[in-house]
Order: structure tokens, then C-alpha cells, then sequence
């Protein structure tokens, strides 16, 4: 089973480089896309029902919003942390934006996640990013509880290590590499995720996303943010994971690109 993550940055503004993707990536089972900007009233659900795509959405209105295409119907959908967490009540300065869903397909539960960016380092926004990180481990450890084979992927916005970034010089101010929040995503990972990326490459030079701005993608000047995190028994099953860089080369594209697991 191929399971691909792609942040594509607006789902209506890149849907023929999805639909065409797609077309060219025949043994893609499920696509995890983040940053749809779209409501569900509005996704183009009709161009990937006529290709035989099962889709499940979560969206709003020109930010976020997380989507899962499967060619096979997925089991047992949740939208948000309040369909495992629903009794906190912490849990109310989350239900506005749209960055969790996730569900099930033989046998293994996968998560969608679109981290919050945090904007600038101790601004509102980082402090919310930390906040709903901290609401990731508990919804994980619920959903751990129900089923140990567990795929989280997604864009995180987070560079865990200095390898994830082409250049870490001064990286420890920098939104997306701060200690901080590379502590807040290893405490979620405690849980007994593990990288499936770095499973087959450790070396460093391979990003997912480059700044539209200063060439960065013809200078290869990018992050690792957009991740494949698995479950211990799940981890023992992965036999491949890549970072397909051919749609950062077409017109207009997304600032990411895909990362695809296979199990």
C-alpha cells in the first residue's frame, strides 16, 4: 500500500497537478492533502469521483483544511481532535480551523495532519502552534489505545533535526526549528512514532518544501517539514519512503511537494 502527504496550497488552484499526479502515480492508494483552502460545499469533490477516488474533507474557507482521496473507502472517520477528545474543554480554541482528519483502510488508522505554522517565534500564533501540539499527543494516545498500527503524516512545519534544513545557521530562531518546538513534536513522538523517511535516507539534502522567494527551489535551498511518522509495529512494515520532486518543477506549483510511504 502507497500512502502519498502533499501540502498543495489550495486544492482548486492546483487540482489538474493533483488529478495529473495521480494519473502518473498509479500505485498511490491514499493522498493526504493539506492546505485545501476550501469549504467542503465547495472542494472539487465531481474531478476525482469520475476518476474513481473515495474522498473524505474538512475544509474552510481560504485557509487550512485537510482532505484524504483513498481508491478505496476509508473506515471509521474522524474530522478533528474532538471526535477522540470530545469531552475537554480545551479543546474549543481548536474546532475553528480545520487540520485533523483521519481514518482507516486495511487495517491501519492513517492521520492527516496540517500543523499550525506559528507565524513569528513567541508571537499568539507560535504559542497556539505549542497548545495544539500538546492536544496531538492526547488525540494519538487515544487513537493509539484503538489501534497500534498508526500512519501520522502531514505537513508538521517543523524541521526536527539540523539535517532538514539546507542551511541551520541560526536556525534556533527561526519559526519551524526552534527548540521549543522540536521538543513539543519529540514529546508526541514519544509515543512510539518513528521517522519513516529517515528509515531509508539518512543523509541530509533532501527537502519537501522551498520558499517561492530567492530561487529557492532551483538553489535547492529547502526544509524537511511535511513527515511519514509510524506506529513501532507499523515502522517494521515500511519497506519504502521518497520525496518525489517532480511537481515542484511545473508552473504555478504548490510550495511542496509529495513524500510517499509504502507499506
Amino acid at each position: 500500500m502507497q500512502i502519498a502527504t502533499w501540502n498543495v496550497n489550495s486544492i482548486r488552484t492546483r487540482l489538474a497537478q493533483v488529478l495529473s499526479w495521480l494519473a502518473q502515480n498509479p500505485k498511490i492508494d491514499v493522498l493526504c492533502l493539506q492546505e485545501t483552502k476550501v469549504i467542503d460545499a465547495d472542494f472539487p469533490l465531481a474531478a476525482f469521483q469520475e476518476l474513481g477516488w473515495h474522498l473524505q474533507i474538512y475544509g474552510q474557507k481560504s485557509y487550512n483544511g485537510v482532505a484524504i482521496a483513498s481508491r478505496q473507502p476509508l473506515a471509521q472517520v474522524k474530522l478533528g481532535f474532538d471526535a477522540m477528545l470530545g469531552n475537554l474543554p480545551e479543546l474549543a480554541q481548536f474546532e475553528a480551523q480545520k487540520r485533523v482528519i483521519c481514518g482507516s483502510l486495511n487495517g491501519v488508522t492513517i492521520v492527516n495532519l496540517y500543523v499550525p505554522n506559528g507565524s513569528e517565534v513567541g508571537s499568539e500564533k507560535y504559542i497556539y502552534k505549542l497548545a495544539w501540539l500538546a492536544m496531538l499527543k492526547l488525540y494519538l494516545q487515544a487513537l493509539l489505545s484503538q489501534n497500534p498500527l498508526l500512519l501520522v503524516c502531514g505537513d508538521f512545519n517543523i524541521a526536527l533535526e539540523d539535517i532538514d534544513i539546507h542551511n541551520a545557521k541560526g536556525r534556533e530562531a527561526k519559526v519551524m526549528s526552534t527548540d521549543i518546538e522540536r521538543e513539543a513534536l519529540r514529546t508526541v513522538l514519544e509515543l512510539g512514532f518513528k521517522d519513516a523517511f529517515r528509515k531509508f535516507t539518512p543523509e541530509p539534502g533532501h527537502y519537501s518544501w522551498w520558499d517561492y522567494r530567492s530561487g529557492g527551489f532551483s538553489r535547492n535551498r529547502g526544509w524537511r517539514i511535511d513527515h511519514h511518522y509510524l506506529s513501532a509495529d507499523l515502522y517494521e512494515k515500511a519497506i519504502a519512503c521518497w520525496i518525489d520532486v517532480e511537481p515542484r518543477h511545473k508552473e504555478q506549483p504548490s510550495d511542496h511537494t509529495p513524500v510517499i510511504i509504502e507499506i
